[in-house]
């Protein structure tokens, strides 16, 4: 009779662990990447009255069973579903991330790492990617030695946001184009007229953006160039400024509240091969540049663009490097250590057509095949950040670069249910789980992807809970009754004395 009253009591307990791991599997419905748990009974040891006997031929007797009682219910097992998926919540947020596959996502709180499936991400304001308990989210670095892919190595912190990730390093222009068409009846062309005007843009290798104003006019009988087909023209500089549309080649200086004007440190530089020298007024800051021009050759019977030897006659016809089509200049080839690059600047894509005397010019950076070619860049900013479906996070920036700023990879495990939950959606190794060797792997060597802009929600299923919760409830009660019952029956053996 107290056997069964201590059945009832071990029976009260495995049901009431039961409703416990049900209500945290209810309460946690809505949190992001929880795995639901499932509990497992067992009968535990059982008091043998009888013990069991084999068939006796000789005594003529029948084999007998055992005769047990058992003693109760244990729990057999807390299972996590750690393996099912949960439903996908679309966020749009660049830091989110749902893993589509066996993997976790490796993240480090107080030097230890841990794994988990939330991919609810944030940047702190050191400019890690961390959970949003603060844990920080562990990945690959950048190589150092090729910037387009990151090193498979022990994983770190990935500081996405680090002072030197939020602006991209400029480049020198190498390479410019003037297109239009220059038409040989404008009067702005006479070799005695102001000429037109074209400007090229470029930029040193800090960032800084130039503006190198040129003069194209018809070459006169000084250019050295054959003026009698009327299909040459001369090309000189007329001056260079900087950003703030001051000249290069001017320094101002204020004593006493008189400005004056000196010469800068670039008073020389190189254009199409030849050096040329740049003088300035002191009292106006007016820049006189003394040069030989280059000139530019058409073919008089088709327009089109054919050298810039100045001779019309000549082999050639346009876009041939041979034939020299290139006007090269380099401000800083003078000066040691300056950070200018040779710029070529390519007329191959002018015409000389006839347009009632209007002459259109446009100048651009890079070359015909491509506008990035060479273009150079200025200093970029970031503008933003992504992920995209293999992890890698990528930096946008207002220059037009897109840098890759780390990557985001997994942990698989052989028998991931084996893992411990310590909470804030983490699990840690445990010795039936396998171990994490430190380094991770790509997403895509598991079979997986992540899905940008998702996150993962709990896997709980609220109708096999309830039903769980129905089935639960009916064993707490029958054995309650037990106890109750046991209790009648003890009190009417109590009751014989009276």
């Amino acid at each position: 009779m107290m056997r069964s009253l201590y059945s009832g009591v071990s029976g009260l307990r495995v049901h009431q662990t039961r409703m416990d791991v049900i209500g945290n599997n209810i309460a946690n419905v809505n949190t992001v990447g929880f795995k639901s748990s499932s509990v497992t009974f067992s009968d535990v040891l059982y008091q043998t009255s009888s013990p069991a006997t084999g068939p006796n031929d000789s005594m003529g007797t029948a084999g007998v069973n055992a005769m047990q009682i058992g003693l109760g219910a244990s729990l057999a097992s807390i299972t996590t579903k750690i393996t099912d998926p949960g439903g996908s919540q679309r966020t749009d947020g660049w830091s989110d991330l749902m893993i589509e596959g066996d993997g976790f996502f490796v993240v480090q709180n107080n030097g230890t790492n841990y794994f988990t499936k939330a991919g609810s991400f944030n940047v702190d304001a050191n400019g890690n990617l961390c959970t949003p308990s603060g844990a920080l989210v562990m990945g690959w670095q950048v190589s150092e030695d090729d910037p387009s892919r990151c090193k498979s190595d022990t994983v770190s912190a990935l500081r996405v946001m680090a002072p030197d990730k939020m602006f991209s390093e400029p480049a020198a222009t190498t390479q410019c184009i003037v297109k239009g068409n220059i038409d040989q009846n404008d009067t702005q062309l006479a070799p005695d007229a102001e000429g037109r005007v074209a400007n090229i843009q470029f930029y040193d290798n800090l960032g800084n953006l130039y503006t190198m104003e040129l003069n194209i006019k018809h070459a006169g009988e000084d250019d050295g160039a054959d003026t009698e087909s009327n299909s040459t023209y001369a090309v000189r500089v007329a001056n260079v400024y900087d950003e703030k549309g001051k000249s290069i080649f001017v320094d101002e200086v204020v004593e006493d509240g008189v400005t004056t004007y000196v010469a800068s440190a670039i008073t020389n530089f190189n254009f199409n091969g030849t050096d040329v020298s740049a003088t300035v007024d002191e009292e106006t800051g007016e820049v006189t540049i003394e040069m030989e021009a280059a000139a530019l050759a058409f073919d008089s019977v088709t327009g089109r663009f054919k050298n810039i030897t100045g001779d019309a006659e000549a082999m050639g016809d346009g876009y041939n490097e041979e034939t020299n089509e290139f006007i090269t200049f380099d401000i800083g080839g003078q000066t040691e250590g300056d950070p200018f690059q040779l710029v070529k600047v390519d007329f191959s894509a002018l015409t000389m057509f006839s347009q009632s005397g209007t002459t259109t010019l446009e100048c651009a950076r890079g070359t015909r095949a491509s506008s990035a070619e060479g273009a150079g860049k200025p200093v970029g900013n970031m503008t933003g950040i992504s992920i995209d479906k293999y992890g890698k996070i990528y930096g946008s920036y207002d220059n037009g670069d897109s840098n890759l700023l780390g990557q985001v990879v997994v942990a698989t495990f052989p028998n991931a249910a084996g893992l411990e939950a310590v909470g804030n959606n983490m699990f840690a190794t445990t010795q039936n789980s396998g171990s994490f060797d430190g380094i991770g792997k790509d997403i895509l060597t598991t079979g997986g992807k992540f899905n940008p802009g998702v996150i993962e929600m709990s896997n709980v299923d609220l109708a096999n809970e309830f039903t769980d919760m129905i089935i639960t409830q009916r064993g707490f009660q029958a054995n309650s009754r037990i106890i109750t019952t046991s209790d009648t029956l003890l009190e009417e053996l109590i009751n014989l004395k009276r």
